[in-house]
């Protein structure tokens, strides 16, 4: 069976492709065409579709995180594979052909996967509150093989302010070790660095243009180690960055109006979501709202799409056109209008903040804060104290680093909407020769022409219509 090689580059679309000669020569030898994506289109939704060919009223996944109404919590970025329903592409395939081995580098929902490789960032914490940059793997042995040959995961440099191009080194690394070395018949790999300073600096930045060549050059040698290989590449992004200017506090305008209620302790506040007649969970572009009782249901949403920024507000009917219509999602789906997101900022000052607000805690905030890819640049002395903390570290101490600004005009491009512009869309490209027959592809389609490629599904069959 000729490899296959999935990689996933966050945040490509045709605009940036145009700096990227050597992902642009993938199309060169085979095709490209347009991609489209899901409602919300953000990294944990798009690969569960990809991977399922279902969409997100089908395997659950309804944004990178939600409020499981089971246990009263709201949660973001989750890590459990059993999360995602459906079928996944290496299980169809293995099932038409024993002895199928698919690795996974960094696509998310890794933990618990039946991938036969499996490489995920997963942090050391220690009993003390301190946190260490490391992965989890299977088998075992490989964590010692990628760390030996590739110094230990740039956790601190994967996300948060100091976020850089180091992770995607990592990441192309341990892809080429996984190919040369154990020889999958299909490797997903997960390229994010695009998604670094197209939030920060927006996507007509020059940083952007930057970035896309920096991801470009990394990509160099694994796309010739591919080919040595003989495998076929396929290239995909899960959504397109637009620059955006506008944050809207939606769980400021619910707790204007009464609806959401928050506990204090300590002189800080934080979101009570047990008491709560509504609340909003934020990520990017679209915000799930979730409504205690029906009866609200009316009021909730006149005021939802009273406030200034928000394009649409998605009842269960609404929804279900989206086909985002799953009992995970919020009662209310409100999505932004192009140049707006939504903050998950809940308190009315600052000085009650709770202390997770200006630090790097993707799985305390109860919504997604791209504000922790900035320093604070009220605080002066912002990087000394970063720089303070990790001697602290190194030497067992606990530290906080509390360097993340309470400032969302910051952020200049966001995601999460479906496309406005076919240039600020998701692509796809394919190396294999073989005419696809369309220039578009819906995200459903991923799945089933990843498996045409290695003729595990016919091919022609796969794109028909």
């Amino acid at each position: 069976m000729k490899p296959l090689v999935v990689i996933d580059i966050v945040g490509l679309t045709p605009r940036l492709l145009e700096h990227m000669p050597n992902v642009r020569r993938i199309a060169d030898q085979g095709w490209k065409a347009e991609l489209g994506t899901v409602l919300p289109a953000v990294t944990c939704s798009a690969q569960s579709t990809f991977l399922t060919g279902q969409m997100p009223a089908q395997h659950g996944i309804v944004g990178n995180g939600w409020y499981f109404r089971e246990l009263g919590e709201v949660f973001l970025w989750r890590q459990h594979n059993k999360l995602v329903g459906g079928e996944k592409i290496w299980e169809t395939a293995r099932a038409a052909n024993p002895g199928y081995q698919a690795a996974n580098v960094c696509w998310w929902y890794a933990m618990g996967a039946t991938t036969d490789l499996t490489v995920t960032p997963r942090p050391i914490y220690y009993a003390d509150g301190r946190k260490a940059p490391d992965c989890y793997t299977r088998p075992v042995r490989l964590r010692d093989e990628l760390t030996e040959a590739l110094g230990e995961f740039p956790l601190f440099q994967y996300w948060g302010p100091t976020a850089s191009i180091a992770s995607t080194k990592w990441i192309v690394g341990a892809s080429r070790r996984i190919l040369s070395g154990h020889k999958p018949d299909m490797l997903l790999a997960y390229i994010p660095h695009l998604d670094y300073d197209l939030q920060r600096f927006g996507p007509g930045s020059q940083e952007a243009v930057v970035a896309a060549r920096a991801v470009d050059a990394e990509l160099a040698p694994l796309l010739q180690d591919a080919q040595s290989a003989g495998a076929t590449v396929v290239a995909l992004s899960e959504y397109g960055i637009t620059d955006a200017s506008r944050p809207i506090d939606i769980n400021r305008a619910l707790r204007a109006e009464g609806l959401l209620e928050v506990y204090t302790q300590d002189g800080m506040e934080y979101l009570d979501p047990w008491v709560s007649r509504a609340f909003a969970v934020a990520d990017h572009q679209v915000a799930h709202v979730y409504v205690e009782d029906n009866s609200d249901l009316p009021r909730v949403k006149e005021l939802l799409e009273r406030l200034p920024g928000v394009d649409m507000v998605l009842d269960r009917v609404s929804q279900a056109r989206y086909q985002l219509d799953h009992p995970r999602a919020g009662d209310l789906v409100v999505v932004a209008e192009p140049d707006a997101w939504f903050t998950y900022y809940y308190w009315l000052n600052d000085d009650r903040a709770p202390d997770f607000a200006r630090g790097v805690e993707i799985h305390r905030k109860p919504g997604y804060d791209p504000a922790e890819l900035f320093f604070n640049p009220a605080d002066p002395l912002v990087k000394a104290k970063a720089g303070l903390n990790l001697v602290k570290k190194k030497v067992g101490l606990r530290y906080a680093m509390n360097v993340v600004p309470l400032e969302a005009s910051m952020v200049k491009g966001s995601h999460g909407r479906l496309p406005d512009d076919p240039q600020d869309s998701p692509v796809l490209l394919c190396s294999d020769p073989r005419e696809p027959g369309k220039d578009k592809l819906a995200a459903t389609d991923v799945r089933n022409l990843l498996l045409g490629l290695q003729d595990i599904k016919p091919l022609a069959e796969t794109l028909k219509g």
